[in-house]
């Protein structure tokens, strides 16, 4: 990430919308958005097939279904730069006795929410991810978020919630184990 530039981008910015950078509040601002977008856009220093910060475990019989519920995100949308956030269920059926670390599913959904995108390419990243890393029976991912750039603009439209899912594998074949993967999340939503 080259903070000079984001700099020098943010002070041309704030002067093309009529602001003058050299005012007492907004001196340092072009330093403090190089910083935050730094942390923002974390994700861009690697591909989305690297996440490597996982561990692996065995247990002796396969749970029917392991879910971490509620996993806040944060991600800016690719098409104004502006956040989106809500939260992310993620759910698993192991194979073979293949568990992740439970704390590394919230990781996996950070990682791939830290870059310009789309809901739904969030949601796919992270069933690609945890397919790469587990190959389990089946995966299911559900996000809802509010996006900005359909409450500060646009539309303008305070509160509204985008609800995006992916199943794959037993989620997709197995109705009784998708409806209680829908049921587990639903009673969070209210």
């Amino acid at each position: 990430m080259n903070e000079e530039k984001i700099e020098a981008a943010i002070t041309s910015l704030l002067e093309a919308v009529g602001e003058d950078p050299n005012r007492e509040g907004l001196v340092e601002t072009p330093k403090r958005v190089a910083k935050a977008y730094a942390e923002i856009f974390a994700g861009l220093n690697h591909r989305p097939e690297e996440f490597t910060d996982y561990k692996i475990f065995h247990v002796d019989e396969d749970p029917e279904m392991i879910l971490v519920q509620q996993i806040p995100f944060y991600s800016m949308c690719e098409h104004h730069l502006l956040p989106f956030f809500g939260v992310a269920n993620v759910a698993y059926v192991p194979k073979d006795g293949q568990v992740i670390g439970i704390s590394k599913i919230p990781r996996l959904v950070e990682f791939v929410s830290k870059r310009p995108g789309m809901q739904e390419r969030v949601n796919t990243q992270i069933v690609t991810e945890l397919e790469d890393i587990l190959h389990p029976q089946g995966i299911a991912v559900s996000l809802s978020a509010r996006h900005m750039c359909m409450e500060m603009r646009g539309i303008n439209k305070d509160g509204l919630s985008t609800y995006t899912s992916k199943f794959t594998g037993v989620f997709k074949d197995n109705l009784d184990l998708k409806n209680e993967f829908l049921q587990q999340t639903r009673n969070l939503r209210g």
